[in-house]
């Protein structure tokens, strides 16, 4: 999806205006992850009371598969059929990754925590880009592998996209045990569940604002994953447009990051144990801070990019495998899917702030060049960094065991 549709979509919008195909993808991408991150905490109340996690992460995992095998056979001018595939996609992909992520107080102990959630994130990394790697080369080198051209390889990307997809969710939802206290499934019917789940839903709304650690964790990593998420984002757009990179060397960077992350994923996992999840995150939040400044004042050639795309590796990996790990560490086991549909909605509605600060900045100081729109970013790290500093872990979890939640 980051390294091949936008070419595609390029190209199914060769007829229709510039600035008509940027609204209408924008639309979708924003609606798509509005519907996704609203619905969230009631699909994980839901599960949670049926006791289906793995049939829903199953069924939005099927989601995603069927809409980016599809994208396969969408023609030139079909280019609204596209957008509804890739925005059905990304919420089967983020769906899934709602009862993916619960499924971590599942399948480890408290004290294994953060390095299993590091071990997701750097086989996800590795994983995903060797399949990449794999569907650059067939886009670079079509004949190598019997195609045509360039746009017949990158249809067979999207289906082997699916196929990879598939088969390695099928150990996950075959093998994984069972280890956390469950509530007895539900057997209501949908209607009424759904009417408890509501209820449910409202209620944990109110006690989330009465626990005062959880309340703050999340505030704090709503602003610094704003900014990881941001750096994602804009970092091909900025090489792209500010430094007018070629298109080969921004997929090189792309490729960089993915399998820096997967052994820095694993060394974050290992720091988390020895120093604590939270002081590891700000580890990685101050790696962020030297990135934004070193891509505003010292970034000019290729070279350089490749180095903000290790720097970024080595840190984003990390950063986002610690934080989901001390989230679990401060919601309550049997609730699982409801707790992290709110981790999820907040991961979603980031990348909001960012991306306006980047906007706004050269239009409020009328001097400023376009790369100093970077800079704002740095506020969302520190101000992250700052709150996630006054997060008390140790609090939390006494009071996830004094029953408050």
């Amino acid at each position: 999806m980051a390294g091949f549709f936008p070419i595609y979509y390029s190209a199914l919008t060769a007829d229709l205006d510039a600035l008509d195909a940027q609204f209408w993808f924008n639309v979708t991408l924003a609606g798509s992850s509005a519907l996704i991150a609203i619905a969230a905490p009631l699909l994980g109340a839901i599960s949670d009371r049926r006791g289906s996690r793995r049939k829903f992460l199953a069924g939005f995992a099927m989601l995603g598969m069927l809409m980016s095998a599809a994208l396969a056979w969408v023609h030139a001018g079909l280019w609204w059929v596209g957008l509804l595939l890739y925005g059905f996609g990304g919420i089967g992909f983020s769906g899934a990754n709602i009862f993916y992520d619960s499924m971590l107080m599942e399948v480890a102990d408290e004290t294994e925590y953060d390095l299993v959630s590091a071990l997701g994130y750097a086989f996800g990394y590795v994983g995903g880009g060797a399949l990449f790697a794999v569907n650059v080369l067939m886009a670079t080198y079509p004949s190598w592998f019997g195609f045509a051209d360039a746009a017949a390889a990158v249809s067979a990307a999207f289906v082997s996209v699916a196929v990879w997809w598939g088969v390695f969710s099928l150990p996950l939802l075959w093998t994984a045990r069972k280890t956390a206290p469950r509530p007895r499934p539900d057997r209501a019917p949908l209607s009424q569940v759904m009417q408890q789940s509501l209820s449910q839903l409202w209620q944990t709304c109110k006690q989330v604002r009465r626990m005062k650690t959880l309340l703050l964790f999340l505030v704090a990593y709503w602003l610094y994953i704003d900014g990881v998420n941001t750096v994602i984002k804009v970092a091909v757009f900025f090489g792209d447009r500010i430094l007018g990179l070629p298109a080969q060397s921004l997929i090189t960077a792309l490729l960089l990051t993915q399998f820096v992350a997967f052994p820095a994923a694993l060394l974050f996992g290992v720091v988390g144990k020895k120093i604590g999840a939270r002081r590891g995150i700000l580890l990685g939040l101050c790696v962020y801070l030297a990135v934004i400044i070193y891509a505003w004042r010292y970034l000019h050639s290729a070279a350089d990019f490749y180095g903000l795309a290790i720097a970024i590796g080595l840190v984003q990996g990390g950063v986002q495998s610690l934080s989901r790990s001390l989230y679990a560490r401060l919601v309550p086991p049997a609730r699982s899917a409801e707790f992290f549909g709110f981790f999820n909605m907040v991961g979603k509605f980031a990348a909001i702030l960012g991306p306006l600060l980047i906007a706004l900045t050269p239009l409020v100081l009328g001097r400023a060049q376009a790369r100093d729109g970077m800079l704002p970013l740095l506020l969302l790290f520190v101000l992250g960094g700052a709150l996630l500093w006054k997060v008390n872990v140790a609090q939390g979890v006494r009071e996830l065991q004094s029953g408050k939640i």
